[in-house]
């Protein structure tokens, strides 16, 4: 099989840093190609020099026979080159239709827009993916998989022969996962190539025909899938055989620190109780759509409660914003770090001194010198890859961001954290990092509230388990009586 794309001794550097060094990569014509690596490894660079967010320093890029110099996402998308990123690129006011023919909307001999054409040309496009969904339908009352098709549908319309696929398993259910993966069947089928990038590696297997590794910016190997398995992968990716997924938990349950009682919103949680102990990871687990963020945004004050009592060492708190969380040493590292975790227009720094400010300020201004030291701490003991402390925090990856999301709330000193999907899109080797990190905090009698929805990380990180259905919790459970199937049973509505 001949190659669509072939990337020879690709550069790329971003102050003085190379971000990849001599990267060579090329994709057949009707493959899935796998592309992993740890956070920071290069992948996205390399993908967003293809799609032409990017320019190259050096290097060449033949695309389906032709030498290419990608300008702009506009040159890569006319010739047949399109990328579907983590973050979707629709506008939620808009219409399905309109989403996909933006700026290139069907026009009448008026000059007005065909919207009939422009209709039954996306219900075509839909049709070949099997959504059923009206081209009328507004972009922002679609569920997350229906986003995600609507993007692999308006690459399709611009006649995509190649689709890059970034992360695009982070936020579905399994059920949507399955369907994914039918629709990229598909797509293969029709010879339509498809550079997929995730980091788990089951998917690896599932969907993937060959496969290339990066590392630290640079091609670690490509090969077919077959001929490899889990831990040669991770072995490549991290540079290091890493024999146990999750580290021993050595810390016990102590004295309670942080109790729930009646937690209720009308229509969204019900009665929820719990208690978090000193040197405890409290997981908690459930599907898409039970209520598990709703909780704990209710907690920490992000979102109104129409009754309940949180008390922290005995004492009851009367917590109505983020504020008096942060007062009481409790931190949130939510679902969206984007969003809701840093603040991607500033610097890592910046972002890392922001909850603590009155330990960097001196009078009425920050004392920079104070504010460096401070930070270089959590800047190189959770290793983040990032020149300085003075990049902007948008231009690093998805793992080091969280990483600058955890060093916020390590500074404040926390006694409680909440954790909301803390590994969620990132490497196999940042993960066991953060795991690290987690029983050090137990380790020092903190507690952390853990939301994960991957059951392996539930089970082989929890000391203590509840589980949620519906905005109710249907499931309580002890590390030695863990099993994947007590906690789906519960998770699918039934009370244990």
């Amino acid at each position: 099989m001949e190659n669509i794309l072939e990337m020879k001794k690709i550069n790329k550097q971003f102050f003085g840093v190379k971000a990849l060094d001599n990267v060579d990569f090329s994709v057949k014509k009707g493959e899935v190609h796998i592309l992993i690596g740890e956070n920071g490894a290069g992948k996205s660079t390399l993908m967003k020099i293809l799609s032409g967010a990017y320019h190259m320093d050096s290097g060449t890029i033949k695309f389906d026979g032709e030498e290419l110099h990608i300008s702009n996402p506009h040159y890569a998308q006319h010739k047949g080159i399109s990328i579907i990123y983590q973050e979707f690129n629709l506008i939620p006011e808009m219409s399905i239709a309109e989403n996909i023919f933006l700026g290139r909307e069907p026009k009448k001999k008026t000059g007005l827009v065909d919207w009939k054409k422009m209709r039954n040309e996306t219900k075509e496009i839909l049709d070949k993916l099997e959504v059923d969904v009206d081209p009328k339908t507004i972009v922002k009352t679609l569920s997350v998989a229906q986003q995600q098709f609507v993007e692999i549908a308006k690459a399709l319309s611009f006649g995509a022969k190649l689709i890059i696929m970034d992360e695009p398993s982070a936020t579905l259910t399994p059920k949507e996962l399955e369907r994914l993966f039918l629709v990229i069947k598909e797509l293969k089928e029709h010879n339509v190539s498809i550079i997929y990038i995730s980091h788990h590696l089951d998917e690896v297997f599932q969907i993937g025909d060959n496969l290339t590794v990066l590392r630290d910016g640079k091609l670690v190997d490509s090969l077919p899938v077959s001929s490899t398995n889990k831990n040669e992968i991770i072995k490549m990716m991290v540079g290091r055989e890493l024999k146990n997924t999750y580290p021993q938990r050595t810390s016990k349950p102590g004295k309670p620190l942080l109790k729930i009682e009646n937690l209720s919103k009308k229509s969204v949680l019900n009665n929820i109780d719990f208690t978090l102990h000193e040197g405890e990871i409290l997981g908690v687990a459930g599907l898409v759509g039970s209520g598990r963020t709703e909780m704990v945004r209710a907690i920490y004050g992000a979102d109104s409660k129409d009754s309940g009592e949180v008390s922290l060492k005995g004492e009851n708190l009367r917590i109505h914003s983020p504020r008096d969380s942060i007062k009481n040493k409790i931190g949130l590292l939510p679902e969206d770090r984007k969003r809701q975790g840093i603040v991607l227009g500033m610097s890592v720094k910046s972002n890392v001194s922001l909850a603590s400010l009155e330990k960097v300020i001196r009078g009425i201004l920050i004392n920079k010198k104070i504010e460096q030291k401070k930070v270089g701490e959590y800047f190189d003991s959770l290793k983040i890859k990032a020149p300085s402390q003075e990049v902007m925090v948008q231009s690093l990856s998805g793992g080091n961001q969280q990483k600058v999301v955890l060093a916020k709330w390590l500074f404040t000193d926390c006694d409680i954290f909440i954790f909301d999907e803390p590994t969620r899109g990132i490497d196999v080797g940042a993960k066991y990092e953060i795991y690290q990190l987690m029983n050090e905090l137990t380790n020092q009698g903190k507690g952390i509230i853990m939301i994960s929805s991957e059951m392996p990380e539930i089970i082989g990180m929890s000391d203590n388990v509840i589980v949620m259905h519906n905005g109710e919790i249907t499931g309580r459970f002890q590390r030695e009586e863990l099993t994947q199937e007590k906690i789906m049973i519960s998770a699918a509505g039934e009370v244990n």
